[in-house]
């Protein structure tokens, strides 16, 4: 049998973080009641006239750039022309022939291989409505989001597994994000993603028959989607079929993709320009001031961290969010040592994280994990009464210090108390005793666990160890 592998390419609508719309004043808010941020421009009535949204072009610009992609000095809109029931005007305004920027790039990393994955363009367009099934028996429309500023990037066909595009996704919502121009948020429909995927035998060069996968909502339901269609354009070639074109859909109860329609090509669409938009002009100085406003990007802000002491892993936690990069980025000026903040962020005040798009909150602040640290640093509390110690700070304006002082939990360094407890436990355990003078010092760990337990956890660790090493005889 011949050896087929994929050629993925994908299209996401990224809608953008503006108050209104890309071509009117109405609201963009996601939730309002169906039909209530309308007005004669998106509602497509005649006589009605588009007029461009500023901040909307600026945010498409700085996505663009974050992309590297160059960007062109002037750009049409164009109609798409179409009809179905979430398109109030018959056609959508969008961007063809010459949109503003083109030739950029992703790079992504998958199992510690990094790729560099083309795109081919990024451009403007407004969204349709949506239709809502279902209601007593019938299908309506909201047309809420009729008209919402959306910046599509489409990408080059550089993908070659379902892992990859949602390695792809995942780098370029994290560009989105911290760029400040999308949520990323795939629930409510801010960021969705078309994949265009085709097989050919290993070692061709032909590109195949494409289908396209529509809005699916999910980065793990963009892998289940693709890895079905794969299998179901095999099967067909094997079998000695061919593959038609066409626009498909993913159902995820059946792990099955299945025919919307033909897929239509783009003169199906009869684009012409819009007669009621002039030309967008995009002068250097334009260009230049959106470059510089460009915030430091996830793939630097994690290089930046790893190369503090980090793990990459770590890092990549780190830099889920812009939040949270300014908070671990904030307890390290309280606190100078980046491995252990980043470790306790990632492990403890990520935990009482709430992580919605562009918003963020934390149940402590930087400066009380800043303090917690240093106190633990310093031998003023053990690493298990730190723990009570952020329990009890957790959302609150709390000092770690002034709970410290409160509940009277410093650590114990009376060297007499903590010997008597050291000598209990060598007669106690003599078998491991025994094991660290025969050289296995790493038992002696066990003991200094065994002592946090007969203390409460309120014993200093490093004294601990070193009397016990002193009393088991391999003091050196």
């Amino acid at each position: 049998m011949t050896e087929y592998e994929a050629v993925i390419g994908l299209e996401v609508h990224a809608q953008l973080l503006t108050q209104s719309k890309l071509f009117c004043s109405c609201s963009t808010h996601f939730g309002g009641e169906p039909n209530a941020n309308v007005c004669p421009v998106c509602l497509g009535l005649p006589g009605s006239l588009p007029v461009l949204n500023g901040r909307a072009v600026e945010m498409a610009v700085s996505a663009a750039l974050a992309l590297g992609c160059t960007i062109h000095e002037k750009s049409i809109f164009a109609r798409k022309n179409y009809f179905y029931p979430d398109l109030p005007k018959g056609y959508q305004i969008s961007q063809f022939e010459e949109p503003f920027s083109t030739k950029g790039h992703l790079d992504i990393e998958l199992d510690g291989v990094k790729k560099r994955a083309g795109i081919t363009r990024v451009h403007m367009e407004e969204d349709a409505g949506k239709n809502v099934h279902g209601v007593g028996g019938d299908s309506l429309v909201d047309l809420n989001r009729a008209g919402t500023p959306l910046c599509e990037i489409v990408g080059d066909p550089d993908l070659r597994s379902s892992a990859e595009a949602a390695a792809y996704l995942r780098a370029l919502r994290d560009v989105l994000v911290f760029t400040g121009v999308n949520d990323g948020n795939l629930e409510e429909g801010s960021f969705r993603c078309d994949a265009n995927v085709s097989i050919r035998p290993v070692g061709a060069t032909e590109l195949g028959t494409r289908c396209e996968l529509k809005n699916i909502n999910s980065f793990r339901f963009v892998q289940r989607a693709i890895d079905a269609e794969i299998a179901r354009q095999t099967a067909i070639l094997e079998a000695g079929g061919k593959i038609t074109q066409e626009t498909r859909s993913f159902d995820p109860d059946t792990g099955q993709t299945r025919t919307l329609r033909s897929k239509e090509e783009a003169h199906d669409y009869r684009y012409f320009p819009e007669p009621d938009l002039p030309p967008v002009l995009l002068d250097a100085a334009f260009v230049a001031r959106v470059r510089s406003a460009l915030p430091e990007l996830p793939a630097s802000i994690r290089a930046r961290f790893v190369a503090r002491g980090v793990t990459p892993a770590t890092a990549q936690t780190l830099t889920q969010h812009p939040a949270l990069v300014a908070f671990f980025e904030a307890a390290c000026r309280g606190f100078d040592q980046p491995v252990k903040v980043a470790n306790f962020v990632a492990n403890d005040v990520l935990r009482g994280a709430k992580l919605h798009g562009v918003s963020a909150s934390f149940s402590v602040t930087p400066d009380q994990v800043a303090e917690l640290l240093s106190l633990v640093e310093k031998g003023e509390i053990s690493g298990k009464q730190a723990k009570d110690v952020y329990a009890a700070i957790e959302g609150t304006s709390e000092r770690p210090s002034a709970i410290v002082e409160s509940r009277g939990l410093r650590v114990v360094s009376d060297e007499g108390a903590l010997r008597a407890v050291c000598e209990a436990l060598v007669q106690k355990f003599p078998e491991q005793a025994a094991s660290v003078r025969g050289g296995k010092k790493s038992v002696l760990g066990f003991f200094v666990g065994q002592a946090m337990k007969e203390t409460g956890g309120s014993a200093n660790p490093k004294l601990v160890s070193a009397l016990l090493e002193e009393i088991i005889g391999t003091a050196s």
